[in-house]
């Protein structure tokens, strides 16, 4: 992995109170790149993305972000920046419409026409949240919802994308969808992503590189055909 880099987590720690949910956690996302972060349930991939995020404060290591340091920062700050967190859930809100929930995502902007010009991105990406501008997103199908999530994220004008778990408990036909969508924001607008995804066999196949997660460790890391590949992923994450 060469070129400018996007984020570097140098020996990341977060603990609550006495327990250490992470241990020196250390990766490195170039610009422009899809990097996944994979691992079972409780490994810490989550918190790694909140600690990023702005969401937990770090207890050791070092965040930088375009080559400044964003350990601590508040997470408003982080968006103004050029950072965004889709997080596990999608955490859309329910009593407001697909069109409310976009114009939340763009509340630090205040280009009116950047504005309409991301929400045309948007609806061109995902055809059905233009369908579906009025309708309330609690109403939607978990599918959509996470279309939702993903573009209201976008409506802040992100330089890096931070994606939790898009996967979750959403119809087969729908995540592959969604993975290619992932796949053309980052090829389309030259949005580096941060992809944390139980699926390890999908998530493996969009990125370029990996990271394996266990108990709060990165255990192994490497190009993700070759992680594909690795007997220990195959084993533990690919279904042999």
């Amino acid at each position: 992995m060469s070129g400018s880099v996007a984020l570097e987590v140098r020996g990341l720690a977060v603990r609550y109170g006495v327990i250490t949910a992470l241990q020196e956690v250390s990766f490195r996302i170039p610009q422009g790149d899809i990097v996944t972060l994979i691992g079972c349930n409780g490994a810490g991939k989550t918190t790694t993305l909140r600690a990023v995020s702005g969401l937990l404060k770090p207890s050791a290591g070092s965040i930088q972000f375009e080559g400044s340091s964003i350990a601590g920062l508040p997470p408003h700050e982080l968006v103004r920046r050029g950072m965004a967190h889709v997080p596990e859930g999608r955490m859309v809100f329910a009593n407001l419409s697909v069109l409310e929930n976009l114009h939340m995502g763009a509340y630090l902007q205040r280009d009116k026409a950047k504005i309409r010009e991301m929400l045309e991105f948007v609806y061109t990406t995902f055809p059905r949240l233009r369908e579906r501008e009025k309708q309330l997103a609690g109403t939607l199908s978990g599918g959509e919802q996470q279309m939702l999530a993903i573009g209201r994220a976008l409506m802040s004008r992100p330089r890096f994308l931070m994606l939790d778990e898009p996967s979750l408990g959403i119809a087969p036909l729908l995540v592959k969808t969604i993975f290619e969508k992932i796949v053309e924001i980052n090829r389309t607008q030259g949005i580096t992503v941060l992809l944390v995804e139980q699926n390890a066999n999908l998530a493996l196949e969009v990125s370029r590189h990996g990271y394996v997660i266990e108990t709060g460790r990165v255990i192994l890391e490497g190009a993700s055909p070759v992680l594909r590949q690795d007997p220990q992923v195959r084993a533990a994450y690919l279904g042999g």
